[in-house]
Protein backbone atom coordinates (compact mmCIF):
# COMPACT_ATOMS: atom_id res chain seq x y z
CA UNK A 1 0.00 0.00 0.00
CA UNK A 2 1.54 3.47 -0.84
CA UNK A 3 0.86 6.23 1.29
CA UNK A 4 0.35 9.66 -0.69
CA UNK A 5 3.84 11.94 0.08
CA UNK A 6 3.44 14.11 3.52
CA UNK A 7 3.03 17.67 2.24
CA UNK A 8 4.56 19.76 4.97
CA UNK A 9 2.35 22.78 6.94
CA UNK A 10 3.89 26.06 5.73
CA UNK A 11 6.29 27.08 8.42
CA UNK A 12 4.76 29.66 11.34
CA UNK A 13 6.55 32.93 11.95
CA UNK A 14 7.42 36.27 10.70
CA UNK A 15 8.20 36.74 7.01
CA UNK A 16 6.36 33.68 5.97
CA UNK A 17 4.30 33.67 2.62
CA UNK A 18 0.93 31.75 2.33
CA UNK A 19 1.04 29.11 -0.72
CA UNK A 20 -2.18 31.06 -1.90
CA UNK A 21 -1.86 35.47 -1.97
CA UNK A 22 -5.19 37.02 -0.90
CA UNK A 23 -7.38 38.78 -3.83
CA UNK A 24 -6.15 42.15 -3.76
CA UNK A 25 -8.74 44.51 -1.71
CA UNK A 26 -7.22 47.78 -3.21
CA UNK A 27 -10.19 49.53 -5.50
CA UNK A 28 -12.78 46.74 -4.87
CA UNK A 29 -15.53 49.65 -3.89
CA UNK A 30 -14.01 52.01 -7.00
CA UNK A 31 -15.34 48.76 -9.21
CA UNK A 32 -18.20 48.22 -7.19
CA UNK A 33 -19.14 51.70 -8.01
CA UNK A 34 -18.49 51.74 -11.40
CA UNK A 35 -20.69 47.98 -11.80
CA UNK A 36 -23.50 50.48 -9.83
CA UNK A 37 -23.02 53.68 -12.05
CA UNK A 38 -22.76 51.26 -15.53
CA UNK A 39 -26.27 49.30 -14.36
CA UNK A 40 -28.35 52.54 -13.32
CA UNK A 41 -27.23 54.34 -16.66
CA UNK A 42 -28.53 51.30 -18.50
CA UNK A 43 -31.75 51.20 -16.85
CA UNK A 44 -31.94 54.97 -17.56
CA UNK A 45 -31.61 54.52 -20.95
CA UNK A 46 -33.70 51.90 -21.93
CA UNK A 47 -36.38 53.39 -19.33
CA UNK A 48 -35.81 56.48 -21.12
CA UNK A 49 -36.13 55.08 -24.41
CA UNK A 50 -39.55 53.51 -23.66
CA UNK A 51 -41.04 56.64 -22.14
CA UNK A 52 -39.84 58.59 -25.46
CA UNK A 53 -41.10 56.39 -27.34
CA UNK A 54 -44.44 56.69 -25.44
CA UNK A 55 -44.49 60.28 -25.29
CA UNK A 56 -44.35 60.52 -28.95
CA UNK A 57 -46.72 58.13 -29.89
CA UNK A 58 -49.43 60.03 -27.60
CA UNK A 59 -47.89 63.61 -29.01
CA UNK A 60 -48.55 61.63 -33.36
CA UNK A 61 -51.84 60.71 -31.68
CA UNK A 62 -52.77 63.83 -30.43
CA UNK A 63 -51.89 66.26 -33.47
CA UNK A 64 -53.33 62.93 -36.30
CA UNK A 65 -56.84 63.85 -33.91
CA UNK A 66 -56.39 67.58 -34.07
CA UNK A 67 -56.49 67.12 -37.82
CA UNK A 68 -59.02 64.90 -38.24
CA UNK A 69 -61.53 66.70 -36.13
CA UNK A 70 -60.27 69.87 -38.19
CA UNK A 71 -61.53 68.34 -41.11
CA UNK A 72 -64.72 67.02 -39.84
CA UNK A 73 -65.94 70.66 -38.51
CA UNK A 74 -64.80 72.58 -41.59
CA UNK A 75 -66.20 70.12 -43.79
CA UNK A 76 -69.74 70.06 -41.84
CA UNK A 77 -69.45 73.89 -41.44
CA UNK A 78 -68.94 74.73 -45.02
CA UNK A 79 -71.71 72.23 -46.40
CA UNK A 80 -73.91 74.44 -43.56
CA UNK A 81 -72.56 78.09 -45.28
CA UNK A 82 -73.24 77.18 -48.66
CA UNK A 83 -76.83 75.57 -48.07
CA UNK A 84 -75.93 71.83 -48.71
CA UNK A 85 -78.33 70.89 -45.62
CA UNK A 86 -78.31 67.55 -47.39
CA UNK A 87 -74.88 67.21 -47.22
CA UNK A 88 -74.27 68.38 -43.44
CA UNK A 89 -76.72 66.12 -42.39
CA UNK A 90 -74.70 63.33 -43.64
CA UNK A 91 -71.67 64.63 -41.91
CA UNK A 92 -73.63 64.41 -38.54
CA UNK A 93 -72.97 61.29 -36.42
CA UNK A 94 -75.50 58.56 -35.99
CA UNK A 95 -77.00 60.04 -32.55
CA UNK A 96 -77.62 63.16 -34.26
CA UNK A 97 -79.24 61.92 -36.46
CA UNK A 98 -81.66 59.63 -34.97
CA UNK A 99 -82.96 62.36 -33.01
CA UNK A 100 -83.45 64.39 -35.98
CA UNK A 101 -85.15 63.96 -39.12
CA UNK A 102 -83.66 64.75 -42.25
CA UNK A 103 -86.32 67.84 -43.22
CA UNK A 104 -86.29 69.09 -39.72
CA UNK A 105 -82.72 69.40 -39.59
CA UNK A 106 -82.96 71.56 -42.65
CA UNK A 107 -85.96 73.43 -41.37
CA UNK A 108 -83.96 73.87 -38.32
CA UNK A 109 -80.38 75.27 -39.78
CA UNK A 110 -82.13 77.31 -42.55
CA UNK A 111 -84.03 79.71 -40.17
CA UNK A 112 -80.40 80.24 -38.50
CA UNK A 113 -77.58 82.68 -38.91
CA UNK A 114 -75.06 81.60 -41.62
CA UNK A 115 -71.81 81.03 -40.12
CA UNK A 116 -69.24 83.13 -42.91
CA UNK A 117 -65.94 82.70 -41.12
CA UNK A 118 -64.44 80.51 -38.10
CA UNK A 119 -61.52 79.87 -36.36
CA UNK A 120 -60.79 76.20 -34.70
CA UNK A 121 -59.25 76.15 -31.30
CA UNK A 122 -57.60 72.67 -29.94
CA UNK A 123 -59.26 69.47 -29.83
CA UNK A 124 -60.07 68.11 -26.74
CA UNK A 125 -59.67 64.35 -26.95
CA UNK A 126 -60.87 63.79 -23.53
CA UNK A 127 -64.56 65.16 -24.23
CA UNK A 128 -64.47 65.10 -27.74
CA UNK A 129 -65.21 68.84 -28.46
CA UNK A 130 -63.36 71.63 -30.32
CA UNK A 131 -63.75 75.06 -29.73
CA UNK A 132 -64.75 77.46 -32.96
CA UNK A 133 -65.07 80.78 -33.26
CA UNK A 134 -67.71 81.67 -35.26
CA UNK A 135 -68.29 84.75 -37.28
CA UNK A 136 -72.11 85.17 -38.91
CA UNK A 137 -73.22 86.79 -41.72
CA UNK A 138 -74.53 89.72 -40.04
CA UNK A 139 -71.17 90.29 -38.80
CA UNK A 140 -71.65 89.24 -35.23
CA UNK A 141 -69.13 86.82 -33.81
CA UNK A 142 -70.19 83.81 -31.03
CA UNK A 143 -67.99 80.97 -29.31
CA UNK A 144 -68.95 78.10 -30.53
CA UNK A 145 -68.30 74.50 -29.00
CA UNK A 146 -68.77 71.32 -31.69
CA UNK A 147 -69.17 67.62 -30.02
CA UNK A 148 -67.51 64.85 -31.86
CA UNK A 149 -68.22 61.29 -32.42
CA UNK A 150 -67.03 58.94 -34.70
CA UNK A 151 -68.63 56.81 -37.60
CA UNK A 152 -69.04 53.21 -36.45
CA UNK A 153 -68.46 51.86 -40.01
CA UNK A 154 -65.36 53.87 -40.67
CA UNK A 155 -63.60 55.40 -37.74
CA UNK A 156 -64.12 58.70 -39.32
CA UNK A 157 -64.69 61.61 -37.00
CA UNK A 158 -68.65 62.99 -37.36
CA UNK A 159 -70.22 66.07 -35.76
CA UNK A 160 -72.60 65.65 -33.10
CA UNK A 161 -73.74 68.82 -32.90
CA UNK A 162 -72.50 72.60 -32.48
CA UNK A 163 -73.79 75.03 -29.64
CA UNK A 164 -72.98 77.93 -27.50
Amino acid sequence: MTTAPHVPAPPQGPGVQPPFPAPPVEGRGRRIGMSIGIAIGVVVLVCGGGLAAVIGILVSTQGAAQERAQAAVSEYLNALRDGKYDKAYDLLCDDAQQAESENAFESRVSDEPVIRSYTMGKFDIVSWTMPVQATYDDGSDAQLEARLGTDQDTGEFEVCGIGE
